[in-house]
């Protein structure tokens, strides 16, 4: 088998196999955002080195149950991938490589960076490590923004490590903006929108800022508190989500769903598989997994999830000495293993199926979902589960329907949240 510069092999055995995403959370970061409710936060570096080999252990856990999967996209979330040392992210990429079957022909490969975090040796080594995507979370372009948001980071700051990007020779870039920032007008909105444009990346993502329960915005900016009137209106968030969209189509960018731009060819194909319903497999404290219908996360704790993980080596080494003729209850899989970081474990009915393959697939705006792969997944033409609803978003221009394809039509995204809603079944 052929090897790439760093010694991954390449597997020549891309047979009938299913496709499989990797998600790889990272839950450090630098400083909590003042509007993030993700899992992650400041952690020094003996925690850091802690959570990393607990990690390795759960990467480890996986051997030789993995090989109906072919592994066609990873995604580093976080948390700051960016933030800790490279060589972490170099021993899971190697892990990786050992215990999960890699697709051949260029899988994708994503790293999210927060600006201020990266040197020009991390980015080599990302390069080197098969690394071909980048996600940097600017969020604004305007530095009042970034400080009033939490950030930690300038814009300058984030230009110097884009072009850094650039001149090491990373061709797939994403950048993550926040719009309906306390304060933000719909010409500021328009100036960061132009400028990140000019920077030409492949992929924008553009979010409208929501205030979570217990974060600092919350407490500053939810309704009925003091400065609920710094959030722009309905109206203003409506011009924003407008001119996203006109300015987006200017430059040649496509939405491919609802907050989600890019380039022809520079779809993101992690999120996609989220949005198509493929099996993807979270790794790291509190990741989801969605595998064979079967719906699942790690535990949250962060002692406990290092602690647990200690023990799954012991576990897998007594499966090991198992005598010779001994035979497993079923054959081991992902699906099956009784991995013990694992929570909230649900099989997927078949209603709850159906529902997340309308209100997953219509995300996907001008593609929709295939009525035909409705048919062959579920046995029911779709019309017998969901003809009343259809009729009646089709009637009042939420949803068209053009041959094999439903979508949402440019009103329906407007109001999207609503009309998703209506295809739950239970």
């Amino acid at each position: 088998m052929e090897e790439n510069k760093i010694g991954f092999a390449k597997d020549d055995r891309n047979m009938e196999l299913q496709d499989l995403g990797l998600y790889i959370h990272v839950p450090f970061c630098a400083r909590k955002c003042h509007y993030c409710d993700f899992l992650s936060g400041p952690a020094n570096e003996t925690t850091i080195q802690k959570y990393f080999h607990a990690l390795y252990k759960e990467i480890e856990s996986y051997q030789g149950k993995t090989e109906d999967y072919l592994v066609k996209t990873v995604f580093f979330g976080g948390g700051t991938p960016s933030l800790v040392n490279a060589s972490y992210i170099k021993e899971v990429m190697l892990r990786l490589r050992e215990y999960f079957r890699f697709d051949q022909d260029n899988p994708e490969i994503t790293l999210e960076i927060n600006p201020g975090t990266i040197t020009r040796d991390k980015l080599l080594l990302y390069r080197d490590l098969g690394i071909n995507r980048l996600s940097f979370g600017l969020q604004s372009t305007n530095n009042q923004d970034l400080k009033l948001l939490g950030r930690i980071h300038s814009f300058e700051e984030f230009l110097e490590n884009y072009q850094l990007a650039r001149e090491l020779g990373f061709k797939n870039i994403n950048i993550d903006l926040i719009s309906a920032i306390p304060g933000q007008t719909l010409e500021s909105w328009e100036k960061t929108l132009e400028e990140v444009l000019g920077l030409n990346p492949e992929h924008i993502s553009a979010y409208s800022l929501i205030i979570e329960e217990n974060t600092p915005f919350y407490d500053l900016y939810s309704p009925g508190s003091p400065n609920e009137k710094e959030l722009p209106g309905e109206d203003i968030d409506r011009q924003i989500y407008s001119k996203t969209k006109e300015l987006m189509q200017e430059h040649s960018y496509q939405r491919y769903e609802i907050s989600n731009y890019a380039k022809a060819g520079y779809e993101c194909r992690h999120n996609i598989s989220y949005w198509t319903g493929k099996d993807y497999l979270g790794l790291g404290l509190g990741s989801a997994s969605l595998i064979n219908g079967a719906r699942f996360s790690n535990m949250h704790d962060l002692a406990q999830y290092i602690e647990n993980c200690a023990k799954l080596e012991k576990e897998q080494n007594q499966k090991s000495n198992l005598s010779q003729g001994e035979k497993p209850l079923q054959k081991p899989s992902i699906k099956n293993h009784p991995i013990q970081i694992r929570r909230d474990y649900i099989e997927l009915t078949k209603n709850q199926q159906m529902e997340e393959f309308m209100f997953l697939g219509l995300r996907m705006c001008h593609l929709g979902i295939s009525k035909q792969k409705f048919q062959e997944q579920f046995q029911l033409d779709i019309h017998e589960v969901y003809g009343n609803v259809l009729h009646k978003l089709i009637s009042n221009y939420l949803l068209e329907e053009e041959g094999d394809r439903i979508r949402l039509t440019d009103y329906g995204i407007d109001i999207s949240n609503g009309v998703l809603a209506e295809f739950l079944l239970d």
